[in-house]
């Protein structure tokens, strides 16, 4: 029973030790992401551009054409509301 438990130990001691080496180097990257981004931002680019570029880029066609077809439809919509709520809001005060 004692080598079923010190084998048993040493694959869970092998998963767990791995496991934290990812997360080290897991670290080290978002680390060395952060110093991009501070690079960019120190040139004057948006930050925050960037990362909504690297989102849709992470995107397919279609799923981007999609999202983009949405948010033009919602917008179009919030923009033609905007004319009918006013008579309402115009009429309660």
């Amino acid at each position: 029973m004692a080598d079923e438990i010190g084998i048993a130990g040493n694959r869970v001691r092998s998963f767990v030790e791995r496991v934290e080496q990812l997360e080290s180097e897991i670290a080290e990257l978002n680390e060395q992401k952060k110093e991009v981004f501070s690079e960019a931002k120190g040139e004057g680019f948006d930050v925050k551009i960037l990362k909504e570029i690297i989102k849709i880029r992470k995107q397919d066609k279609e799923e981007r054409d999609e999202h983009e077809t949405l948010l033009d439809v919602y917008l179009r919509a919030m923009d033609s509301a905007e004319g009918q709520d006013a008579e309402p809001m115009k009429e309660a005060a």
